[in-house]
């Protein structure tokens, strides 16, 4: 890994030197479009409404600044960027027409970085990452909370603390405030060198954070890291008109990644414990704002670390990289009873963004949080039970005007409009109750049908550009939608559709809205990218899946037609582990079960933990399945290969927006 770190005259001049956003009517670099009349019209009206101007939040957010390099860039042993703030130097003065005002407001406050005070003995460091990272002061060393996406990045930001704050106390404990791979994946870098200090390291977790933290990413892992591309923006260029920001920070970091197991865990409210001579009091929040979540109070410092329950964004009950719906109605019990159990705190920090400080302030923000998702909650369902469908709702359901306004509750990340059909989706799933809706045509054939219907494809195209023109642009994506899975291969069709979405991708204040919009953009001027996702470098996290997963996800892989007629039985005995399981096809349907071995199997595999997971990355592959070292078989390899060959390779790269 390499820091680097450059002069702040070298920044300026960088800055300098950047190209020059294209004039109104050219295309960039990536081929997008110039903002519309009708875009910088929206745009301007959101400026009109809101007090962009207002400045706490920027007081917020430097407040306690200890140090600040003008530019981090950070890179893994190979030499590629992991991450690099000044990729993000565009986002300076007025928004431009290209983006929401408002976004571009949440992108300047996501900016600033570096090592923060956020009370004595309490400090973060912010902008090195996606999260934060918390450093707590103990008696003879650091509690560090949440240790960021990657090992480099994670890295980086302790690096900084203690060049600041000293370099002579040691990690002593670890806390993971939740299960998403962003507040997890940086622990090899925090970790005590292999010894008794290793050893005597405390890492507290929610329960079942392990399980939770390892599966969400494994059984439905390639269409969510294919859907995560979209809402991260990543083959975007970082500009005016392409990624601005998340929403909830700048992007996630893209290194190497890990996982370590607690070796404490906090399973109720309240949970006291004493951590290195600092007394915590953890509140246990789980299917929030993750299946696994905790909170906690540093009642001597009056400090509530809200961890993502609360956050300067309205969250997502939905995230749209795909995922479990979470549920309203507890993740605003949690923000109120934290109100009510830690009312006296005067201050609150979390995992994204910046703190809140004094005490009326802080209940103010943490009741403003609170209804924010309870009213999207109670409404929805009001809604609901007078008939109205989740597309309906959506479009009638807004926050009151006492929560409108505040900036902490605007939808940089989740948006009304999603959330609100996340809380219908809780509880009624995916059929909205009108018969139509119950057996639809798939995409492809719907949109044959459809053009059609509008007369052909000629037609459909005229219908598409007057409704653009007219600044109508979700009626003209429905229609482009429709005619570009008709006919894929229709260059105008895909081009109008195309700079329809970059329309829509300005206008959007999500962050996560933008980067889907551009994104479809991007893939329908120039394809679909190669992946994103480097599975070696999950390696670490991999590791530590108990062998059950990985035979749950091969269930999943199992192509069943393929599979159709073959009865198979295969033993696979973990050598490191001393476990048998015994996976068996039938009906189709690939089981597993750790038990003795079945004296009927067609094939007995010895094998290491380790090897299945080079197995998994891709690290080993046929040649090793038939003569590696690592692995023995007893009786028939045929079979064997003939059970991996029922195994389909998941698709990294599939596609969303043609056929």
């Amino acid at each position: 890994m390499r820091i680097r770190t450059f002069p702040a005259v070298l920044a300026l001049v960088l800055a300098a030197c950047r190209s020059e956003a294209p004039q109104p009517g050219a295309t960039d670099a990536q081929g997008n479009t110039a903002a519309t009349d009708a875009t910088r019209a929206a745009n301007a009206a959101v400026a009109r409404e809101l007090p962009l101007a207002e400045q706490q939040d920027f007081e917020d957010a430097r407040r306690g600044l200890l140090v600040s390099e003008p530019r981090v860039l950070i890179e893994d042993a190979a030499g590629r960027t992991v991450w690099d703030t000044s990729a993000y130097d565009f986002v300076r003065g007025e928004a431009p027409a290209s983006v929401n005002p408002s976004l571009w407001r949440q992108a300047q406050l996501n900016g600033i970085h570096g090592l923060f005070r956020v009370v004595d003995g309490v400090y973060q460091v912010r902008g090195y990452d996606l999260s934060n990272m918390t450093l707590i002061e103990g008696k003879t060393g650091w509690i560090v909370v949440d240790p960021l996406t990657s090992r480099e990045t994670a890295a980086a930001a302790l690096a900084l603390a203690r060049g600041h704050l000293g370099a002579d106390k040691p990690v002593v404990a670890v806390i993971f405030t939740h299960s998403h791979i962003d507040h997890f994946a940086g622990i090899d870098a925090v970790l005590p060198p292999p010894g008794p200090a290793r050893d005597a390291l405390r890492i507290v977790a929610p329960r079942a954070f392990l399980e939770e933290a390892t599966s969400e990413n494994v059984y439905a892992g390639t269409a969510m890291g294919r859907r995560a591309s979209y809402m991260y923006g990543m083959p975007l260029a970082r500009s005016e008109r392409g990624h601005v920001d998340t929403g909830l920070g700048k992007q996630p970091a893209r290194g190497t990644i890990d996982i370590a197991e607690p070796t404490e865990l906090v399973d109720h409210t309240p949970q006291e414990m004493e951590i290195d001579g600092v007394r915590f009091v953890f509140q246990y929040a789980p299917d929030s704002e993750a299946p696994a979540e905790l909170a906690f109070y540093l009642p001597d410092h009056k400090a509530y670390c809200g961890a993502e329950i609360v956050s300067h964004t309205m969250h997502n009950l939905y995230t749209l990289r795909g995922a479990k719906v979470r549920d309203a109605l507890k993740w605003s019990g949690y923000i109120d009873d934290a109100l009510h159990r830690f009312g006296d705190a005067e201050v609150v920090f979390a995992s994204h963004h910046w703190p809140v400080w004094d005490n009326a302030r802080v209940r103010a923000y943490l009741k403003q949080q609170r209804d924010t998702y309870r009213y999207l909650h109670d409404q929805t369902l009001r809604l609901a039970n007078q008939g109205a469908t989740p597309r309906e709702i959506a479009e009638e359901i807004d926050l009151p005007e006492s929560l409108r306004p505040v900036f902490a509750n605007r939808g940089y990340y989740g948006t009304v409009r999603h959330n609100a059909k996340a809380v219908y989706q809780f509880y009624f799933g995916w059929y909205d109750g009108n018969p139509a809706n119950l057996d639809p045509l798939p995409p492809e054939e719907e949109g044959k049908r459809y053009v059609e219907a509008m007369g052909g494809a000629a037609e459909a195209l005229r219908k598409g550009r007057a409704a653009f023109e007219a600044g109508d642009y979700r009626w003209a994506a429905t229609l482009l939608d429709h005619l570009v899975f008709a006919e894929p291969g229709n260059d105008e069709a895909r081009a109008l559709l195309a700079a329809t979405y970059d329309q829509l991708g300005y206008r959007a204040e999500s962050g996560p809205w933008r980067d889907v919009y551009l994104t479809g953009a991007y893939e329908l001027r120039h394809g679909v990218p190669p992946s994103q996702i480097d599975v070696a470098s999950a390696a670490g996290l991999l590791a530590h899946l108990p062998p059950e997963m990985f035979f749950a996800s091969m269930a999943s892989r199992l192509d069943g037609p393929k599979a159709e007629g073959t009865e198979m039985t295969i033993n696979f005995h973990f050598t490191d582990l001393d476990e048998t399981h015994v996976v068996t096809i039938e009906n189709a349907v690939l089981h597993h079960r750790r038990a003795q071995p079945d004296p009927g199997a067609a094939a007995s595999v010895e094998l290491t933990r380790a090897f299945l997971v080079r197995l998994a990355t891709g690290q080993a592959g046929l040649k090793e399945l038939l003569f590696s070292d690592d692995l023995q078989v007893e009786g028939s390899r045929t079979d064997l290969l003939r059970f991996f060959s029922l195994l389909a390779a998941p698709d990294g790269r599939f596609a969303i927006v043609t056929p």
